[in-house]
């Protein structure tokens, strides 16, 4: 079962920028209700696209300097990234169907 991964300050460029696979980064906080409300859709999304899609989740609160980095100011932010770069951003918990249609805008 696909599951996203937990990434870090530490490892976000080996796991994230240097993927060879495009990547979703949740960027996301224990304490932020959004964030617990789409965490199951970042899940089911997991599963689906899992073999073309890499799905992490980065703490903001654990992980300031690569949430600084990428402005995140608003969570739950889902960043795609392609190549090292970001390809789509998403703010909010968004409907599965529209997470999805950014994904695929995203891998296309």
């Amino acid at each position: 079962m696909a599951k996203p991964i937990a990434v870090t300050d530490g490892n976000f460029e080996a796991e994230v920028l240097n993927a060879d696979t495009p990547v979703l980064v949740d960027f996301w906080a224990d304490w932020c209700g959004p964030c617990k409300a789409i965490a199951p859709v970042v899940d089911e999304l997991a599963e689906e696209y899992a073999g073309k899609v890499k799905f992490t989740k980065l703490d903001v609160d654990s992980n300031p300097r690569t949430a600084i980095n990428y402005g995140i100011r608003g969570i739950p932010a889902l960043l795609i990234f392609d190549g090292g770069q970001v390809a789509k951003q998403v703010v909010g918990a968004v409907p599965k169907s529209s997470l999805k249609k950014s994904i695929e805008e995203a891998i296309s």
